[in-house]
């Protein structure tokens, strides 16, 4: 089981094509520009991930 850092990373490197989600002061490798689409697919991705998690919970 993955756990909820390792979901995150995986949404932000897998969809958002960031390479890290640590600050490095720099604004050309903290700000991104990304597509409408993109951001719905890991708002989705997360959801689901969250969803399969609290399923995985319950007796």
């Amino acid at each position: 089981m993955k756990t909820r850092q390792q979901a995150i990373d995986d949404i932000a490197s897998t969809i958002l094509k960031l390479e890290t989600l640590n600050t490095r002061n720099v604004d050309n490798l903290d700000f991104h520009e990304l597509a409408i689409w993109q951001i719905k697919e890991a708002l989705q991705a997360a959801y689901s991930a969250g969803h399969s998690a609290n399923k995985e919970q319950q007796p």
